[in-house]
């Protein structure tokens, strides 16, 4: 059994998957396509619920802003976490109850609060004092949770660096909150995309952990927790199966957290990426010398139509051929631009058919998150990533 065949069965995929592979076999692309199945996107959700209980789910909505998907998952009862203006208007059109979106971005424009405001959004993130103050200004009485770093503990791709603030500073910062007139709820981190089993959130739970009964001991009324996302999707190394994975994360949190503490997580990859697939196309194979190890593929989509994750070659997407089972051999996988950096994998080369020739379809596996979302809007005159919901 192949990996991918493999994880399918984990996760109780193989008749879906199986949809999904029907369509794109039936379909004629003349541009590269991510084809998504929504039925997928509304099990994965319901897997997240099973296993996070009552933790309250805010999609990630930057993982896959397609309308289909905003819609599906509120008619599902899903929440939202939207980071910026237009991700808040996209969820409220798309049936989202403004009560049910965060503004979970912790760097905004004072214009874009107060449109969140005025459209009824009340709990935002923050990580500093000035945007504390932008917040109190613009969405006065607001609720706030401030967005904590963490070292990363074994995650694919930590995010560490960006966003947050250090542990020393919370205590500083909810006074702050409060001196302004805000509603200093909580505290939220990220445990680093791609965290592929839930035993690697232990130690970021404890250094949260320290934190948050610190901070109560000093006398803050903390009530919720925000964990973020992280919850794994299947790009060539094992993860655990959903439900099983959201249910032992849990299991950790409230035996740090206690069950009184109100549980919010804003999972995105997890949620849509194995509800998609690539329907790619091979432009070019060729050699730079006859003394060249590898191969080069070039395909029609790259880092500035969809693959944008393949940066430093942190995501290993999966990649199926109808010569597969032909003798295969390692290759250098590029895309089609005209720009020296559109190099998918070269420090870890891929391996391929040996017979794979130009004109073959080439299927991407589990792209179903972060691929349209990042594609460009047209460089090197490219038309960005199509998407073809069923």
């Amino acid at each position: 059994m192949t990996a991918l065949a493999t994880d399918r069965a984990l996760r109780g995929t193989d008749s879906i998957t199986d949809r999904l592979d029907a369509a794109i076999a039936a379909t004629t692309f003349d541009r590269p396509t991510l084809v998504l199945d929504l039925d997928i996107v509304s099990r994965n959700f319901q897997a997240l619920q099973r296993g996070l209980g009552d933790a309250s789910i805010h999609y990630a909505v930057k993982a896959n802003p397609a309308p289909q998907v905003i819609e599906r998952l509120a008619m599902l009862g899903c929440h939202f976490d939207a980071a910026s203006r237009g991700e808040i208007e996209l969820c409220l059109s798309m049936g989202a109850r403004p009560e049910h979106v965060s503004f979970g971005n912790t760097i905004k424009r004072a214009t874009d609060i107060a449109f969140a405001h005025r459209a009824g959004i009340t709990m935002f993130a923050a990580d500093a004092e000035e945007e504390l103050e932008k917040i109190a200004e613009h969405a006065p009485g607001a609720q706030v949770y401030l967005r904590l770093i963490v070292e990363p503990t074994g995650a694919d791709w930590p995010l560490t660096r960006k966003f947050g603030c250090a542990p020393a500073r919370v205590e500083g910062l909810l006074a702050y909150a409060r001196d302004l007139g805000l509603d200093a709820i909580g505290l939220s981190f990220h445990v680093g995309s791609q965290t592929r089993h839930a035993h690697m959130w232990s130690d970021t739970l404890n250094q949260v952990a320290a934190t948050w009964h610190a901070v109560r001991a000093a006398g803050f009324d903390l009530r919720l927790l925000n964990i973020g996302g992280g919850f794994p999707a299947f790009h060539g190394d094992d993860v655990d199966p959903l439900e099983a994975y959201s249910r032992d994360v849990m299991a950790q949190v409230r035996a740090r957290f206690g069950d009184a503490v109100q549980i919010m997580a804003e999972p995105g990859r997890g949620m849509v990426a194995d509800a998609g697939a690539i329907a790619a196309e091979v432009l070019l194979v060729s050699r730079k010398s006859d003394d060249d190890l590898h191969r080069w593929v070039y395909l029609d989509v790259g880092r500035f139509s969809g693959l944008a994750e393949t940066e430093g070659e942190a995501i290993r997407y999966q990649f199926e051929t109808a010569r597969d089972g032909d003798e295969a051999g390692p290759c250098i996988l590029a895309g089609p631009s005209c720009d020296s950096v559109d190099v998918l994998y070269e420090k870890r080369p891929v391996s391929l058919p040996v017979s794979l020739r130009a004109g073959d379809r080439v299927v991407i596996r589990n792209c179903g998150a972060y691929t349209s979302s990042y594609s460009s809007v047209g460089f090197n005159g490219f038309p960005p990533l199509d998407v073809m919901v069923i």
